[in-house]
């Protein structure tokens, strides 16, 4: 009763903790697997074994040779082995196993070979992948640009990465001899005690502040400290994970970038001072000298009769339409609180053909308006009148040479913009030769009499005054199309 008591108990033993025993006969030259075994193998308890097809189920190379050799030690060397090898199941999956051979001897000769087989591969696949991310969290913290340390509880270094020994100037060895508190400034050692004590009592996880350390050479820096607690499986702190970033260099330069920007400021109102003196003054020249040209016509009509006169008039007559499109264009870039509100596209459109009705007449343009009555955007009315009436009289003014304008509007949705497609099937722009400077001040690319290169200078101030943009496609004599990117109402 005992001995079968034993055998099953022997048997649980071996089906729930994955250990199978085997056993060679060297004299009877027989080898036993238990059932255990068997199943290791991926077998049925029917299967009988030998030592060659016992030793083919390790992995070829290595793991193969390694149990060959350890197996022939044992017979030959009376030495036992414990080993980990890879064997392949007769299911063909790979497995990590542990095999333990002992060399049974009599009279100073080995008779037998016991041992036990077990099944690891779920331990050796866990520890192998919880090996790989140690390994890449201690590439991590090694490389990483900002300095890391790991801190005991007492505040004492366990390790510094590369990039912290660049912060303070220490190596590694030297920062071994002393602690995180002692190149703390001084005034600052308090700072964060009361977060270190609760993070030690669990009441606290991590905690961020900013505090003053005082380098190898002396020099003091201002960083952010960021703590984090590790703890064990059973809660109890183990260490600290300190991050160290040097924000002396971010503080100077947002210095710099706040007395710039204050530098800018007073820059900007001063030409905006400048500007709006000399605007006033030139219209006063403007208007003195468009006066004076009056009278000379009026009270001395003989003096305007001369080649001279009509260019000093066409002079004065320029330099009044000058001053009226800077003044436009300085009111867009300073009006920077510009009350926009919901506007109907196709009305403002009817509204601008009616005002180049007489235009599109004489130029039998040809124009396709497909503008959903329902179309709104978000803009100052008077600029979209001007975006449109510029758009229009540009496709107009440079159609193809002895050929009607053929024009074709219309819009799409994209995010929050309402997309406003005018197309013309004009002379083109060569965006290669001119992309770059399409929108610039007094850029012309056509031999227009009527160019001023102004037009869509202006439009695209406007557009972007109102929160949209421009985009434009364009083939030289054969098309180009601008994409008005306007805020949707809604």
């Amino acid at each position: 009763m005992t001995n079968k008591n034993e055998s099953s108990l022997f048997n649980f033993i071996q089906k729930h903790a994955a250990i199978g025993t085997w056993e060679f006969d060297i004299k009877l030259n027989t080898l036993q697997w238990s059932s255990e075994t068997k199943r290791i193998h991926g077998l049925p308890t029917d299967y009988v074994p030998d030592v060659n097809s016992g030793l083919s189920f390790y992995k070829a190379g290595q793991n193969r040779d390694t149990i060959t050799q350890l197996y022939t030690n044992c017979i030959e060397k009376h030495e036992n082995f414990d080993v980990e090898l890879q064997i392949i199941a007769a299911t063909g999956d790979e497995k990590w196993v542990r095999s333990i051979g002992i060399p049974i001897i009599e009279n100073k000769k080995c008779i037998k070979v016991q041992g036990s087989f077990q099944d690891i591969n779920e331990k050796t696949l866990n520890t192998k992948t919880l090996a790989y991310k140690e390994q890449q969290l201690r590439k991590i913290f090694e490389s990483a640009v900002v300095g890391m340390a790991i801190v005991d509880l007492k505040g004492n270094w366990i390790d510094v990465n590369k990039s912290l020994c660049k912060t303070f100037g220490y190596t590694k060895e030297e920062f071994e001899k002393f602690s995180l508190q002692d190149i703390t400034h001084p005034e600052d050692t308090l700072i964060g005690r009361k977060s270190i004590i609760k993070m030690i009592n669990g009441e606290l996880e991590d905690f961020i502040t900013e505090k003053r350390y005082i380098c190898k050479e002396g020099k003091t820096i201002s960083a952010m400290l960021y703590a984090s607690i590790i703890r064990d499986d059973d809660d109890k702190p183990l260490h600290f994970v300190a991050q160290i970033s040097n924000q002396t260099q971010i503080k100077k330069s947002n210095s710099e970038v706040i007395q710039l920007l204050e530098t800018t400021k007073d820059q900007n109102k001063r030409l905006l001072n400048f500007a709006q003196i000399v605007s006033h003054n030139l219209r006063s020249h403007y208007s003195n000298l468009d006066m004076l040209l009056n009278i000379l016509k009026v009270d001395l009509p003989e003096t305007t009769k001369n080649e001279i006169f009509p260019l000093i008039e066409l002079a004065v007559s320029n330099l009044g339409e000058s001053l009226e499109n800077l003044n436009e264009v300085a009111a867009i870039n300073t009006n920077k609180d510009l009350k926009t509100v919901p506007i109907n596209l196709l009305s403002h459109f009817n509204k601008a053909l009616s005002t180049i009705s007489a235009l599109i007449i004489e130029s039998k343009t040809v124009l396709q308006l497909n503008v959903d009555k329902t179309v709104c955007v978000m803009g100052v009315p008077a600029y979209i009148d001007s975006i449109l009436l510029n758009f229009l009289t540009n496709a107009i003014r440079y159609k193809k040479p002895h050929k009607k304008a053929e024009i074709e509007i219309s819009t799409y949705n994209e995010e929050k913009f309402v997309v406003l497609v005018i197309k013309d099937y004009g002379q083109g722009i060569d965006l290669k030769k001119h992309g770059e400077k399409l929108f610039g001040m007094y850029k012309t690319f056509h031999k227009h009499e009527d160019s001023r290169g102004l037009g869509l200078f202006i439009t695209k101030n406007q557009v972007e005054a109102i929160g949209g943009k421009i985009k434009v496609e364009s083939t030289v004599n054969e098309s180009t199309t601008f994409n008005i990117y306007l805020r949707n109402d809604e």
